[in-house]
Protein backbone atom coordinates (compact mmCIF):
# COMPACT_ATOMS: atom_id res chain seq x y z
CA UNK A 1 0.00 0.00 0.00
CA UNK A 2 1.53 3.41 -0.89
CA UNK A 3 1.39 5.88 2.34
CA UNK A 4 -1.05 8.95 2.26
CA UNK A 5 1.42 12.54 1.43
CA UNK A 6 0.26 13.88 4.28
CA UNK A 7 0.39 10.53 6.62
CA UNK A 8 2.81 10.95 10.17
CA UNK A 9 6.12 10.27 7.59
CA UNK A 10 5.60 13.76 6.93
CA UNK A 11 4.12 16.73 4.95
CA UNK A 12 4.09 17.05 1.53
CA UNK A 13 6.50 19.60 0.20
CA UNK A 14 3.46 21.79 -1.19
CA UNK A 15 2.01 21.88 2.62
CA UNK A 16 5.28 22.95 3.79
CA UNK A 17 5.82 25.52 1.38
CA UNK A 18 2.87 27.48 1.95
CA UNK A 19 2.71 26.73 5.88
CA UNK A 20 3.60 29.88 7.35
CA UNK A 21 7.12 30.47 8.86
CA UNK A 22 6.52 31.88 12.27
CA UNK A 23 8.99 34.05 13.68
CA UNK A 24 10.61 33.82 17.36
CA UNK A 25 9.25 35.92 19.86
CA UNK A 26 11.90 38.77 20.22
CA UNK A 27 12.68 38.96 16.75
CA UNK A 28 9.04 39.80 16.59
CA UNK A 29 9.11 42.16 19.20
CA UNK A 30 11.96 43.95 17.07
CA UNK A 31 10.57 44.31 13.72
CA UNK A 32 7.58 45.87 15.26
CA UNK A 33 9.56 48.36 17.49
CA UNK A 34 11.13 49.19 13.71
CA UNK A 35 8.22 49.41 12.22
CA UNK A 36 6.74 52.36 15.27
CA UNK A 37 9.72 54.09 13.78
CA UNK A 38 9.29 54.02 10.22
CA UNK A 39 6.07 55.14 10.83
CA UNK A 40 6.90 57.77 13.11
CA UNK A 41 9.93 59.24 12.30
CA UNK A 42 9.24 62.46 14.61
CA UNK A 43 10.60 59.77 17.61
CA UNK A 44 14.45 60.62 16.67
CA UNK A 45 13.07 63.56 14.33
CA UNK A 46 11.90 65.90 17.04
CA UNK A 47 15.01 65.28 20.00
CA UNK A 48 17.26 65.76 16.95
CA UNK A 49 15.28 69.16 16.13
CA UNK A 50 15.41 70.06 19.67
CA UNK A 51 19.20 69.26 20.32
CA UNK A 52 19.73 71.24 16.68
CA UNK A 53 17.98 74.44 18.60
CA UNK A 54 19.37 74.14 21.70
CA UNK A 55 23.01 74.30 19.97
CA UNK A 56 22.11 77.04 17.49
CA UNK A 57 21.40 78.93 20.86
CA UNK A 58 24.50 78.31 22.13
CA UNK A 59 26.61 79.21 19.98
CA UNK A 60 24.73 82.47 19.56
CA UNK A 61 25.39 82.78 23.55
CA UNK A 62 28.80 82.11 23.00
CA UNK A 63 29.22 84.60 19.82
CA UNK A 64 27.76 87.43 21.84
CA UNK A 65 29.36 86.88 24.97
CA UNK A 66 32.39 83.98 24.72
CA UNK A 67 33.64 84.77 28.42
CA UNK A 68 30.14 84.07 30.16
CA UNK A 69 30.98 80.28 29.69
CA UNK A 70 34.12 79.93 30.47
CA UNK A 71 34.36 81.10 34.67
CA UNK A 72 35.66 84.56 33.68
CA UNK A 73 32.94 86.41 33.97
CA UNK A 74 31.78 88.79 37.32
CA UNK A 75 30.46 87.91 40.29
CA UNK A 76 31.57 85.51 42.74
CA UNK A 77 31.92 81.21 41.97
CA UNK A 78 28.97 79.75 42.53
CA UNK A 79 27.26 82.44 40.14
CA UNK A 80 30.23 81.71 37.30
CA UNK A 81 30.29 78.58 37.88
CA UNK A 82 25.95 78.42 37.50
CA UNK A 83 26.34 80.37 34.04
CA UNK A 84 28.77 77.04 33.39
CA UNK A 85 26.60 74.67 33.40
CA UNK A 86 23.84 76.43 32.83
CA UNK A 87 23.38 75.83 28.53
CA UNK A 88 24.34 72.10 29.60
CA UNK A 89 21.16 71.81 31.48
CA UNK A 90 19.21 74.03 29.39
CA UNK A 91 19.89 71.06 26.85
CA UNK A 92 18.68 68.04 28.87
CA UNK A 93 15.65 70.01 29.95
CA UNK A 94 14.60 71.29 26.33
CA UNK A 95 15.19 67.32 25.42
CA UNK A 96 13.53 65.90 28.12
CA UNK A 97 10.30 68.09 27.55
CA UNK A 98 10.43 67.12 23.50
CA UNK A 99 10.31 63.61 24.12
CA UNK A 100 7.83 63.58 26.49
CA UNK A 101 5.75 65.55 24.41
CA UNK A 102 6.78 63.25 21.32
CA UNK A 103 5.81 60.23 23.73
CA UNK A 104 2.04 62.05 24.93
CA UNK A 105 0.70 62.70 21.23
CA UNK A 106 2.42 59.49 19.89
CA UNK A 107 0.65 57.58 22.79
CA UNK A 108 -2.78 58.95 21.81
CA UNK A 109 -2.41 58.40 17.97
CA UNK A 110 -0.52 54.81 18.35
CA UNK A 111 -4.29 52.36 18.81
CA UNK A 112 -6.25 54.87 17.57
CA UNK A 113 -4.66 55.73 14.55
CA UNK A 114 -4.68 52.95 12.72
CA UNK A 115 -8.32 52.12 13.29
CA UNK A 116 -8.95 55.91 12.26
CA UNK A 117 -6.95 54.57 8.76
CA UNK A 118 -8.03 50.96 8.52
CA UNK A 119 -4.41 49.59 8.19
CA UNK A 120 -5.16 47.65 11.54
CA UNK A 121 -7.22 44.97 9.01
CA UNK A 122 -3.62 44.75 7.41
CA UNK A 123 -1.68 44.77 10.59
CA UNK A 124 -3.72 42.46 11.91
CA UNK A 125 -3.41 40.18 9.06
CA UNK A 126 0.40 39.32 10.06
CA UNK A 127 1.33 36.23 12.22
CA UNK A 128 1.80 39.58 15.63
CA UNK A 129 -0.06 39.20 18.28
CA UNK A 130 -2.14 42.00 20.11
CA UNK A 131 0.73 41.48 22.94
CA UNK A 132 3.50 42.03 21.21
CA UNK A 133 1.87 45.30 18.58
CA UNK A 134 0.70 47.14 22.09
CA UNK A 135 4.02 45.80 24.51
CA UNK A 136 6.35 47.39 21.38
CA UNK A 137 3.95 50.84 21.10
CA UNK A 138 4.33 51.14 24.99
CA UNK A 139 8.21 50.26 24.55
CA UNK A 140 8.20 53.98 22.30
CA UNK A 141 7.59 56.58 25.17
CA UNK A 142 8.84 54.45 27.84
CA UNK A 143 12.25 52.51 26.19
CA UNK A 144 13.51 53.98 23.10
CA UNK A 145 12.73 57.72 23.54
CA UNK A 146 14.48 57.82 26.86
CA UNK A 147 17.59 56.28 25.12
CA UNK A 148 17.32 58.45 22.42
CA UNK A 149 17.24 61.41 24.91
CA UNK A 150 20.11 60.55 26.92
CA UNK A 151 22.48 60.16 23.64
CA UNK A 152 21.52 62.50 21.67
CA UNK A 153 22.13 64.79 25.06
CA UNK A 154 25.23 63.49 25.82
CA UNK A 155 26.21 63.74 21.91
CA UNK A 156 25.03 67.58 22.08
CA UNK A 157 26.85 68.45 25.78
CA UNK A 158 30.17 66.89 24.64
CA UNK A 159 30.09 68.83 21.16
CA UNK A 160 29.33 72.22 23.32
CA UNK A 161 32.34 71.52 25.20
CA UNK A 162 34.47 71.10 22.00
CA UNK A 163 33.65 74.27 20.44
CA UNK A 164 33.82 75.97 24.17
CA UNK A 165 37.14 74.15 23.87
CA UNK A 166 38.01 75.78 20.44
CA UNK A 167 37.22 79.00 21.76
CA UNK A 168 39.12 79.06 24.27
CA UNK A 169 41.93 77.98 22.31
CA UNK A 170 42.10 80.49 20.06
CA UNK A 171 41.52 83.02 22.71
CA UNK A 172 45.05 81.96 24.09
CA UNK A 173 43.54 80.13 27.00
CA UNK A 174 44.15 76.87 28.24
CA UNK A 175 41.04 74.63 27.63
CA UNK A 176 42.10 72.16 29.80
CA UNK A 177 40.58 74.62 32.74
CA UNK A 178 37.07 74.18 31.16
CA UNK A 179 37.12 70.56 31.63
CA UNK A 180 38.14 70.54 34.71
CA UNK A 181 35.80 73.41 36.11
CA UNK A 182 33.21 71.33 33.98
CA UNK A 183 30.75 68.40 35.92
CA UNK A 184 30.33 66.72 32.44
CA UNK A 185 30.29 63.10 33.58
CA UNK A 186 28.04 64.05 36.45
CA UNK A 187 25.83 66.38 34.96
CA UNK A 188 25.12 62.87 32.61
CA UNK A 189 25.41 60.00 35.29
CA UNK A 190 22.50 62.06 37.09
CA UNK A 191 20.91 62.47 33.83
CA UNK A 192 20.40 58.64 32.53
CA UNK A 193 19.53 57.95 36.40
CA UNK A 194 16.80 60.87 36.09
CA UNK A 195 15.78 59.53 32.42
CA UNK A 196 15.55 56.35 34.25
CA UNK A 197 13.37 57.30 36.86
CA UNK A 198 10.71 59.35 34.74
CA UNK A 199 10.18 56.21 32.43
CA UNK A 200 9.11 54.56 35.94
CA UNK A 201 7.26 56.90 37.08
CA UNK A 202 5.27 57.91 33.98
CA UNK A 203 4.63 53.95 32.98
CA UNK A 204 0.66 54.93 34.48
CA UNK A 205 0.26 58.19 32.24
CA UNK A 206 1.59 56.04 29.00
CA UNK A 207 -0.35 53.42 29.42
CA UNK A 208 -3.23 55.16 30.44
CA UNK A 209 -2.82 57.35 27.03
CA UNK A 210 -2.62 53.32 25.08
CA UNK A 211 -5.38 52.56 26.70
CA UNK A 212 -7.45 55.74 25.60
CA UNK A 213 -5.88 55.15 22.13
CA UNK A 214 -7.39 51.94 21.78
CA UNK A 215 -10.58 52.66 22.74
CA UNK A 216 -11.54 56.29 21.73
CA UNK A 217 -13.72 56.51 18.52
CA UNK A 218 -12.57 60.08 18.33
CA UNK A 219 -10.81 62.62 20.06
CA UNK A 220 -8.67 60.47 21.86
CA UNK A 221 -6.97 63.52 23.06
CA UNK A 222 -9.83 65.07 24.85
CA UNK A 223 -11.27 61.74 26.20
CA UNK A 224 -7.37 60.99 27.97
CA UNK A 225 -7.66 64.70 29.60
CA UNK A 226 -10.84 65.56 30.47
CA UNK A 227 -12.12 62.98 32.85
CA UNK A 228 -9.13 62.95 35.45
CA UNK A 229 -9.60 66.96 35.32
CA UNK A 230 -13.55 66.70 35.56
CA UNK A 231 -12.37 64.49 38.46
CA UNK A 232 -10.04 67.06 40.37
CA UNK A 233 -13.21 69.41 39.45
CA UNK A 234 -15.37 66.94 41.51
CA UNK A 235 -13.00 66.57 44.22
CA UNK A 236 -12.58 70.30 44.69
CA UNK A 237 -15.81 70.90 45.01
CA UNK A 238 -17.57 67.91 47.18
CA UNK A 239 -14.96 67.44 49.29
CA UNK A 240 -12.36 70.75 49.19
CA UNK A 241 -9.54 68.15 48.70
CA UNK A 242 -6.97 67.94 45.64
CA UNK A 243 -5.80 64.10 46.01
CA UNK A 244 -6.01 63.05 42.80
CA UNK A 245 -4.79 66.49 41.27
CA UNK A 246 -1.92 66.04 43.32
CA UNK A 247 -1.76 62.41 42.07
CA UNK A 248 -1.77 63.63 38.95
CA UNK A 249 1.30 66.11 39.83
CA UNK A 250 3.10 63.31 40.33
CA UNK A 251 2.57 61.14 37.09
CA UNK A 252 2.90 64.00 35.14
CA UNK A 253 6.59 64.56 37.10
CA UNK A 254 7.61 60.97 36.91
CA UNK A 255 7.91 61.34 40.71
CA UNK A 256 11.12 62.87 40.90
CA UNK A 257 10.53 64.43 43.77
CA UNK A 258 11.09 60.93 45.86
CA UNK A 259 14.07 60.10 43.32
CA UNK A 260 16.06 63.12 44.35
CA UNK A 261 16.31 65.26 46.91
CA UNK A 262 16.15 69.41 45.92
CA UNK A 263 17.79 70.58 49.21
CA UNK A 264 21.24 70.30 50.43
CA UNK A 265 22.08 68.99 53.86
CA UNK A 266 22.10 72.85 55.21
CA UNK A 267 18.37 73.38 53.80
CA UNK A 268 19.57 75.57 50.49
CA UNK A 269 17.60 74.51 47.45
CA UNK A 270 19.42 72.82 44.48
CA UNK A 271 19.90 74.55 41.80
CA UNK A 272 17.66 72.97 38.44
CA UNK A 273 20.60 73.53 36.04
CA UNK A 274 22.78 71.07 38.00
CA UNK A 275 21.99 68.58 40.25
CA UNK A 276 25.00 66.69 41.93
CA UNK A 277 25.55 63.52 42.28
CA UNK A 278 25.07 63.17 45.59
CA UNK A 279 20.90 64.29 45.42
CA UNK A 280 20.02 61.53 44.15
CA UNK A 281 18.32 59.35 46.51
CA UNK A 282 17.16 55.69 44.14
CA UNK A 283 16.43 53.83 47.84
CA UNK A 284 13.71 56.07 48.63
CA UNK A 285 12.34 55.96 44.74
CA UNK A 286 11.89 52.42 45.11
CA UNK A 287 11.31 51.83 48.45
CA UNK A 288 7.91 54.44 47.61
CA UNK A 289 4.73 51.76 47.27
CA UNK A 290 3.33 54.64 44.82
CA UNK A 291 6.14 53.42 42.48
CA UNK A 292 4.91 49.77 42.25
CA UNK A 293 1.32 51.15 42.83
CA UNK A 294 1.50 52.70 39.57
CA UNK A 295 3.63 50.02 37.89
CA UNK A 296 0.57 48.06 38.70
CA UNK A 297 -1.81 50.00 37.26
CA UNK A 298 0.42 50.69 34.21
CA UNK A 299 0.38 46.84 33.57
CA UNK A 300 -3.97 46.69 33.92
CA UNK A 301 -4.01 49.32 31.31
CA UNK A 302 -1.83 47.70 28.78
CA UNK A 303 -3.63 44.28 29.48
CA UNK A 304 -6.90 45.92 28.67
CA UNK A 305 -5.44 47.99 25.57
CA UNK A 306 -4.23 44.21 24.19
CA UNK A 307 -8.01 43.35 24.75
CA UNK A 308 -9.44 46.34 23.22
CA UNK A 309 -7.28 45.92 20.39
CA UNK A 310 -8.36 42.20 19.83
CA UNK A 311 -11.90 43.07 19.67
CA UNK A 312 -12.12 47.07 18.62
CA UNK A 313 -13.04 47.64 15.21
CA UNK A 314 -12.00 49.86 12.59
CA UNK A 315 -13.70 53.36 12.53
Amino acid sequence: MSTPPNSAHGASPEIEATRPVEMPLIQTFQWSVRRELWENRSIYIAPLAAAGVAMLGYLVELLAAPHSHHMQGSGDAEERFVMLVMPYGHTGWLLLITAFLVGVFYSLDALYGERRDRSILFWKSLPVSDRTTVLSKASIPLVVLPVIVVVVTIVTQLTMALISSGVLLLGGSNPMTLWSQLPLFEMQTVLVYGVIALALGQAPLFAWLLLISSWARRTAFLWAVLPPLGICAIEKIIFKTQHFAHLLGYLLTGGTRNAFSFRTPSGAPVDAHFIPLAQITPGRFLGNPGLWIGLVFAAIFLAAAVRLRRYREPI
